[in-house]
């Protein structure tokens, strides 16, 4: 199965698909210099293949390549980051 992320800027959000078909996204509303991560969905069919994680795993580090800090206010990408310090120093 093709994964492909792709950060969607019209839509506030990076979108993950499986063989070109949607599996979920992790939205963020964007204000001054920090992303504020607000919901992360998985669909329901992709549910249990940790298809949240590895968009929100790329959403942080492509967050961190344009120099942004992140705030967390989607339970998801709280509790991701708590347990995957490498991003911490991202919270601002």
């Amino acid at each position: 199965m093709a994964t492909t992320i792709e950060h969607n800027e019209a839509k506030s959000r990076y979108e993950i698909f499986f063989d070109g078909e949607l599996a979920g996204y992790a939205e963020y509303a964007e204000r001054g210099g920090v992303r504020d991560f607000n919901h992360t969905l998985t669909l329901p069919q992709f549910r249990g293949h940790g298809v949240a994680a590895q968009v929100v795993e790329h959403a942080l580090t492509d967050t961190r390549a344009v120099g942004s800090k992140v705030r967390a206010s989607c339970w998801y990408v709280d509790e991701y980051i708590a347990t995957h310090r490498e991003f911490a120093d991202l919270v601002g």
